[in-house]
């Protein structure tokens, strides 16, 4: 007669990357906006993984969490498991995916900086189905399923990545605009265009070119920088420019920099790829045209 006894169970394999992303990234609502779910959702997974082995793995405090020791002994291994997992999987999707590559990317550098640049790249290589999804943070291309990412974002030097152009900032505006604007301090009696998402560029550029006067805040503010953009174009008002977005602008006459007075963000466009081994020869190819259509 033979017997089965039910094998011992291991805990989810959700419980344990919720566990490995909270860990790496310092919290929950971090892990939860990386795994595209709640932070309620990452809470109940750890909360089971404790109860699984019997004891805690953060500590919880009224400003956060923080690993115990005991989370950070065993965060390190998860960490190479996970990006083991996932080469393995880039490399299936790869090899079972010829002619398909998606695209993470700013909006507004998918708009204004990406796509005008994507016909070349169809051109070279006509069999190539591209997508794009626009997202406001750069994935973690170890584990995102995605082939390329294009964001402007303080560069880290890691593998994969390849800085385009320094982030550099300057103000611009409709060429009627910028006819009565002589020097930075007549900025001072127009409006200010602000995007949300660098909403510090204006002050950033004032204590650069002028130092001890604070320019107005309270100028219109719109989600999206190329809606921005537009405005500018349009003649309602004076708009922080980052160049790498701006250029084709400038160079149509369109916008006009009244001030020859960049700034550095200390960001930069960056382009970046999965650090897998080897590397696909399609996606070689769009490293090298995209980098190569670099113009401002």
């Amino acid at each position: 007669m033979s017997v089965s006894p039910p094998r011992p169970k291991g805990p989810p394999l959700n419980a344990l990357r919720a566990f490995e992303a909270a860990a790496r990234l310092g919290g929950f609502a971090n892990a939860a906006e990386e795994l595209c779910v709640t932070p309620g959702a990452i809470s109940q997974h750890i909360r089971a993984l404790e109860a699984w082995i019997g004891a805690n793995l953060f500590e919880r405090r009224s400003q956060g969490v923080r690993l115990t020791a005991l989370g950070a002994e065993a965060l390190p291994g998860f960490a190479t498991a996970f990006d083991a997992m996932g080469a393995a999987v880039f490399g299936l999707r790869s090899a079972a995916r010829h002619g398909a590559l998606h695209i993470a990317a700013l909006p507004s550098v998918a708009q204004l900086w990406l796509s005008p640049r994507l016909p070349v790249v169809r051109a070279a290589l006509p069999s190539l189905h591209i997508s794009v999804s626009a997202i406001e943070n750069p994935p973690n291309l170890a584990r995102d399923l995605f082939d390329l990412s294009l964001f402007i974002r303080p560069p880290t030097g890691a593998r994969g990545e390849q800085v385009l152009a320094q982030d550099m900032i300057l103000p611009v505006c409709a060429p009627e605009m910028a006819a009565g604007l002589r020097s930075p301090a007549d900025l001072m009696g127009q409006t200010l265009l602000h995007d949300a998402l660098w909403s510090e560029d204006w002050a950033l550029w004032a204590r650069a070119r002028l130092p001890g006067i604070s320019l107005p805040t309270t100028g219109p503010r719109y989600s999206l920088y190329a809606i921005a953009l537009e405005e500018a174009r349009h003649g309602a008002g004076v708009l922080m420019g980052h160049q790498s977005l701006v250029q084709s602008a400038l160079d149509d006459g369109s916008l006009v920099a009244p001030f020859d007075l960049a700034v550095p963000t200390g960001k930069a466009l960056v382009l970046e790829h999965p650090a897998f081994d080897p590397p696909r020869a399609d996606l070689a190819r769009v490293l090298a045209l995209l980098g190569g259509q670099v113009t401002g």
